[in-house]
C-alpha cells in the first residue's frame, strides 16, 4: 500500500526516470554507482550465469563447494583491509548470523539509526530521538558503570539519510576493564567510500584504540556494487564461528553468478566511482545555494530540511529522495542523491532548478 506522495512504474531507473510517458531526471535510490544500468557489469554477469546458472540452491556446508565463495571471500578480505571475510545471501542475513552469535555474549547498546537487520528482535529497536553525538555522549558516561564485562556496540558507519559522517575517536575513551565488541554497519559507504571504494574497515583498524577490541564490519552489496548479497569483515575465528551457526549453513548462499561478476569487474567499479566523484565535485561547483544541504565530501547524498523542494523539482520533471521515515508519521525525509550514470547536462540542469528555488523561496531556514 502507497500513500499519495507515492508513483509507481514498471522500469528500473537510472539516469532518467519514466512517469505516464514523461522523462524525468532521477536523483533518488542507493545505486550509487549505476550499476544496475551498466551494461558493460550486465555482460559480467550474463558470463557468471553462463558458468553458474541463475542460482545455486544448496547450503554453503554442502559436500560439494564452488570455488567462487573463497576466491571473492579471499579478495574482499584483502581489499578491505580485514583478516577475514564472509558473504551471505543477503545484508539483512550478514547482520543477523553477527547479533544471533553474539545475542548472549554480553550487553547490546544501539545507536540511533540501526537498522532492524542488527536487531535481536523488535525489542532492540533504537531511541532515535536522540543524536548520534548524544548517543556517544550518553555510552561513554554510562560504560563505566555498566555491570556487563562485554559490551557490544551497534552504529552505522554514516547517516545516509542526513547526509552525516561519523567519526570514531570517542572509542579511544571507553573503559579499559571492558571487552568490547563494535559492530559496524557500512552498507551505505561500501563502494564509495574508503581507499578505492573499500569502505570503512580499514580505517577502522588503523584506530590505535579500536585494536584493543573485535570489530566486526557489516555491510549490504546491494547499494553501491549492486550485487543482491551480504558481507562480513571481522577477525578470522569470529569469521569460523560464524561459519559453525545455522543462519549461515541453513541458509542459501549469495548467488555465484553476482559473485562472478563482482570479481571481474573491478575496472567497471573503478571507472563508475571516479565518475561518481567528478559528478560530485561538478555539482557542488554549480549549486549557489550550498547551505541548503547537510553533506559531506565525496559523498552523492545531499540532504535538506526544506520540504518544499521535491514538489518543486517534480514540477521540472526532476525526481528526488522524499519520503517518511522511519514511520508514516515521522516529517519526510528530502534528499538530492547523485549517481555515475549523470552527465554533465543533467547537473548543470540540477544545480540551476535549486538555484532558482533558493532564490524564490526566501522563507528556506539554514
Amino acid at each position: 500500500m502507497y500513500g499519495p506522495d507515492h508513483i509507481t512504474t514498471d522500469q528500473l531507473p537510472g539516469r532518467t526516470l519514466s512517469i505516464n510517458g514523461a522523462e524525468y531526471l532521477f536523483c533518488s535510490g542507493t545505486s550509487y554507482l549505476g550499476i544496475s544500468c551498466n551494461e558493460a557489469f550486465r555482460q559480467c554477469l550474463l558470463d557468471g550465469m553462463q558458468r553458474y546458472g541463475t542460482n545455486y540452491s544448496s547450503s554453503r556446508n554442502s559436500n560439494l563447494q564452488l570455488q567462487v565463495f573463497d576466491e571473492v571471500e579471499n579478495y574482499l578480505a584483502a581489499y578491505t583491509g580485514a583478516a577475514a571475510a564472509l558473504t551471505m545471501s543477503s545484508g539483512y542475513l550478514a547482520g543477523q548470523v553477527v547479533v544471533q552469535a553474539l545475542k548472549d555474549e554480553g550487553r547490546f547498546l544501539y545507536a540511533p539509526g540501526t537498522h532492524p537487520a542488527m536487531w535481536r528482535s523488535m525489542a532492540d529497536a533504537p531511541d532515535d530521538g536522540r543524536t548520534h553525538v548524544e548517543w556517544v555522549n550518553q555510552l561513554l558516561q554510562e560504560a563505566p558503570r555498566l555491570p556487563d564485562e562485554h559490551l557490544i556496540l551497534v552504529c552505522n558507519s554514516l547517516d545516509p539519510l542526513k547526509a552525516e559522517k561519523y567519526t570514531f575517536d570517542w572509542v579511544a575513551a571507553l573503559p579499559d576493564n571492558k571487552q568490547i565488541t563494535l559492530i559496524v554497519d557500512d552498507s551505505h559507504g561500501f563502494g564509495v567510500t574508503g581507499d578505492n571504494g573499500a569502505g570503512v574497515y580499514r580505517q577502522l583498524r588503523q584506530l590505535q584504540s579500536i585494536r584493543k577490541m573485535r570489530l566486526v564490519v557489516i555491510s549490504s552489496f546491494g547499494k553501491a556494487f549492486g550485487i543482491p548479497a551480504g558481507l562480513i569483515l571481522a577477525d578470522s575465528p569470529f569469521i569460523e564461528q560464524l561459519k559453525s551457526s545455522p543462519y549461515f549453513g541453513g541458509a542459501s548462499p549469495a548467488v555465484p553468478a553476482y559473485l562472478y561478476a563482482f570479481l571481474h569487474s573491478k575496472s567497471i567499479f573503478e571507472e563508475a566511482r571516479q565518475k561518481l566523484l567528478a559528478n560530485i565535485l561538478y555539482f557542488r561547483q554549480r549549486l549557489a545555494c550550498p547551505e541548503l544541504f547537510s553533506s559531506f565530501e565525496d559523498y552523492p547524498v545531499f540532504y535538506t530540511s526544506s520540504e518544499a523542494l521535491c514538489p518543486y523539482l517534480l514540477q521540472h520533471r526532476v525526481f528526488i529522495s522524499s519520503f517518511r521515515y522511519p514511520t508514516p508519521a515521522d516529517a519526510p525525509i528530502t534528499r538530492v542523491i547523485l549517481n555515475a550514470l549523470h552527465t554533465p547536462e543533467d547537473l548543470n540542469r540540477l544545480a540551476a532548478l535549486i538555484n532558482q528555488f533558493k532564490e524564490k523561496d526566501t522563507s528556506i531556514k539554514t
